[in-house]
């Protein structure tokens, strides 16, 4: 978990008498992750996750207004980290490794809540804004980069809604990590997510165009 998107020691920017302990904010933050995954958002509570996180409802007060900004914050500090993008000098190797990279994000503790709140977004706008950006938004960027370079390099034609790349890439890899058990997906990967992103590369591949070196 970064500590990023953790809350501010004050709202000038400077601590008013003591300073804020950063380990009560990230067990909160744990806290609130395990709450969603045991009970989904409808049956998350801040006093729950107070006593989970060893502190007061009082202490989690000041730092959140209300259950929803507890699961907003939770989600912008467990916000998807695809790790650095680096080149590998061609397409396969870096698509590949963005899918694998998606895999694991999914399979650990980001993948985790959005999959307890993503039910509550369809209806919680502040919360789809949220998972918006700290989801999709690198993802579609890190893509943006993969195809650019592809491009760069010869590998592939310019494309044309880079974007639609990205959602072919989101969609399968949810959908599968999140709804097929592990060892049922008809490949040898010991993980949905990992079987996934091996099924999938191909196809992204030949859908992109690749040409033969």
């Amino acid at each position: 978990m970064t500590t990023d998107h953790l809350p501010e020691t004050s709202a000038g920017g400077a601590p008013r008498g003591r300073p804020r302990d950063a380990s009560r904010d990230r067990a909160l933050m744990d806290a609130t992750l395990a709450e969603l995954q045991l009970h989904g958002y409808s049956g998350l509570t801040t006093a729950a996750v107070a006593r989970r996180a060893g502190v007061s409802t009082a202490t989690l007060y000041r730092r959140w207004r209300s259950k929803e900004d507890l699961v907003v914050g939770a989600a912008r500090a467990w916000a998807e980290n695809l790790g650095p993008d680096h080149d590998h000098g061609d397409l396969t190797a870096d698509l590949g490794a963005l899918l694998r990279d998606k895999a694991s994000a999914l399979e650990g503790p980001s993948g985790r809540l959005l999959r307890a709140v993503l039910g509550e977004a369809a209806h919680n706008q502040a919360l789809a804004d949220v998972l918006f950006d700290a989801f999709v938004v690198p993802l579609q960027e890190r893509v943006l980069a993969v195809l650019d370079r592809a491009v760069e390099r010869g590998e592939i034609p310019l494309v044309e809604d880079p974007l639609v790349v990205a959602e072919l890439v989101i969609g399968p890899m949810v959908s599968h990590t999140f709804l097929v058990p592990p060892g049922s997906g008809g490949g040898a990967a010991a993980t949905p997510g990992a079987d996934i992103a091996e099924r999938l590369l191909p196809y992204l591949l030949r859908a992109l165009g690749l040409r033969a070196a």
